[in-house]
């Protein structure tokens, strides 16, 4: 008979581990079968896990749960309806009789990490994924990825989709916006080992691995100044409550305020679209380029460009270009990321460290999984500031504002 033991869900496998020691008679009517915690400890899965394995347990009229007790093997005496209790305890049982017992034990099963990530590509998001992919080899577990392309209801669907496969811990990559999903919030209220990645919820008490946004930010505002630029142009798409975002503003305007200079978000684009992950209207990309074409000309002040990513700064050259404007000599250029070849770095980047991010992640919700007390943990990695050729001295600083 075909083994498909290790492609069932962890909670089924759980439930049938326990099903059999019932139908063996391990234990008995009456005895009372191990607690949540004590089958989390046995498996290696959390709680979320073994108490659907129990209720199935419960739904198949095998065990009673007492509250304040714990679950005990029923007597199928008990039911209100005993023969009917009695053919549906023999047919669950019997279920697995004639199964060959030398299939892998499901204490031994590998560790399976869910992984619901907005979108990942060269630009940014593949090194995240070759950290985490790291992790689980070394923890001798697998990751299970799942893409919601920004769409805060495909992040649900995906977070209930991993649960009910049986992963034993997730790893969020949230999409933007306002509210935090729904999924997420049982996660926190279920204690069920989660982390969230490049950014944090605020008001959520969940762990979480991230870039230090703000000290990265500082850092490219400082190196603009230091060659003379004043009035820089921050690009980005809106912030709508995305704390990597947020944060990278807090550092600019921080560098600011040590260097004395008055920020002026006059300056600043902050409404690009074509780059998020659920923008898939080519159209979107022209709109940008066209709102930066018309933004350039009505500030000729401006002589440098901080783009909050990689794909930003593209369309930044662009509209450039369209003005005759070149690339350093008029318009400096620093961003977020960069895929370029590190022995030909051209654009002047602040790079995060995305292999230690996804990898930190895999271990911290391997962390949580061991712990009881769910300690929240926010580790902030710090990011490099490379420099490459787009970044020169400017040309007429103005000065202090």
């Amino acid at each position: 008979m075909k083994n498909d033991s290790a492609s069932k869900p962890m909670y089924e496998q759980i439930f049938e581990a326990l099903r059999e020691r019932i139908r063996l008679q391990q234990y008995k009517i009456g005895d009372r079968v191990p607690s949540e915690k004590e089958l989390c400890d046995e498996f290696g899965v959390s709680r979320i896990t073994t108490k659907k394995a129990l209720e199935m347990l419960v739904a198949q009229q095998l065990v009673v749960r007492q509250p304040g007790r714990g679950s005990f093997v029923a007597d199928p005496a008990l039911f209100a309806d005993h023969t009917l209790a009695q053919e549906s305890a023999e047919a669950a049982l019997s279920g697995i009789s004639d199964q060959k017992l030398d299939r892998p034990s499901a204490t031994n099963r590998k560790r399976m990490i869910g992984l619901v990530i907005t979108h990942f590509s060269d630009m940014y998001g593949t090194e995240l994924v070759y950290g985490m992919e790291e992790a689980s080899r070394e923890h001798d577990g697998f990751l299970v990825l799942r893409r919601s392309f920004g769409v805060p209801e495909q992040e649900q669907r995906n977070i209930v989709e991993l649960l009910e496969l049986g992963v034993d811990g997730l790893i969020i990559f949230p999409a933007q916006g306002e509210y935090f999903s729904e999924e997420i919030l049982k996660l926190v209220i279920g204690k069920f080992p989660f982390v969230m990645i490049d950014r944090f919820l605020k008001g959520i008490p969940a762990s979480s691995v991230s870039t230090d946004n703000a000290g990265a930010a500082k850092a490219g505002t400082r190196h603009l100044f230091e060659l003379g630029h004043r009035n820089i142009a921050f690009l980005t798409q809106p912030p709508i409550n995305t704390t990597a975002i947020e944060e990278r503003i807090k550092g600019i305007v921080e560098a600011h305020t040590e260097q004395g200079v008055l920020v002026n978000r006059e300056l600043w684009v902050e409404s690009l679209v074509s780059t998020l992950p659920n923008s898939f209207d080519p159209q979107d990309q022209v709109t940008d380029v066209d709102t930066l074409v018309r933004h350039l000309e009505a500030h000729p002040e401006i002589t440098a460009l901080f783009a909050a990513e990689y794909p930003i700064a593209l369309l930044a050259e662009q509209a450039a270009a369209k003005l005759g404007r070149r690339i350093p000599e008029d318009l400096s250029l620093i961003c977020f990321d960069s895929p370029e070849n590190p022995d030909h770095i051209r654009v002047t980047h602040l790079r995060q460290n995305q292999f230690e991010m996804g990898k930190k992640a895999f271990e911290m919700v391997i962390e949580l999984m061991k712990s009881t007390e769910h300690a929240v943990q926010r580790i902030e990695l710090p990011a490099e500031l490379v420099r490459g050729t787009t970044v020169v001295e400017a040309k007429t600083p103005s000065g202090s504002q």
